[in-house]
């Protein structure tokens, strides 16, 4: 949402329409995360918070009931806990949580170590929207040993709603009912085809796994990331009690078609 920076929205007025479609839907926090991607995308701690300062003095000026508070989409690298350490590297709200997104289209060798090496050290990540990943058929196992390990599995909304197409939202449903999902993310990145929109997507994880699945999702553990509260005292996630077959009959389908 940050105006400028990678991505996202390319100017003010985007930006701020933005934040007028999420305070529809009901969204009253907005954790804006530019990548940390040396080599890509050249963006530091300090240069997130001020532009993050500035983009909300801006919803102020325009009376736009949205806060925000600060972030980033880490890539893997060697200095991962040492830039936690330092603030070059952004943790969520300056809490123990921090957005880890792997690389999209092959599975790096060292993964879960620097997972746990993070965990160790007295950070907590969350894995961003793996369902996209272009590896995670062949690498699923790896998802569900960093979960039951305590790291968190954050989806993108449109994944869940179909939005990504057939695939992402199998990944989305499956991961669901094993009941391996944390949290949901707008993942918002302008006004067509990546809005800030929640919603959807708490309705379809709502009728999926029910109310309190999705509640937990999109509030409960997001809240207590900005109050740093450690994993332990929030809800584990539930799963379905029949995963539903649709989508591990597509899953075939994909797997034949290759």
């Amino acid at each position: 949402m940050v105006p400028g920076i990678d991505d996202g929205a390319p100017d003010l007025e985007t930006a701020l329409a933005m934040a007028r479609v999420a305070v529809a839907d009901g969204i009253q926090v907005t954790a804006c995360t530019p990548h940390i991607f040396p080599g890509l995308y050249e963006n530091t701690g300090p240069g997130i918070r001020q532009a993050v300062a500035a983009l909300q003095a801006e919803l102020d000026k325009a009376e736009i009931p949205l806060t925000l508070t600060t972030g980033a989409d880490v890539q893997l690298c060697r200095d991962l806990v040492p830039g936690l350490k330092s603030g070059r590297i952004l943790s969520l709200a300056d809490s123990r949580y921090f957005l880890f997104e792997p690389p999209h289209h092959t599975a790096p060798p060292r993964i879960e170590d620097q997972v746990f090496a993070s965990m160790a050290a007295g950070y907590h990540p969350i894995i961003t929207h793996p369902e996209r990943l272009h590896w995670i058929e062949s690498h699923y196992e790896t998802m569900q040993r960093m979960a039951k390990a305590g790291a968190w599995m954050q989806l993108t909304s449109g994944s869940v709603t179909g939005r990504f197409g057939k695939r992402p939202q199998y990944w989305s449903e499956r991961m669901l009912d094993e009941g391996i999902v944390h949290i949901l993310a707008t993942d918002g990145h302008n006004l067509r085809n990546r809005t800030p929109l929640l919603s959807p997507a708490r309705d379809a994880v709502a009728a999926r796994l029910g109310d309190k699945a999705a509640i937990d999702m999109v509030l409960t553990r997001p809240k207590a990331v900005l109050e740093n509260l450690p994993p332990s005292r929030l809800p584990d996630p539930v799963g379905a009690q029949k995963p539903s077959a649709t989508g591990f009959r597509f899953l075939r389908r994909l797997f034949q078609a290759a």
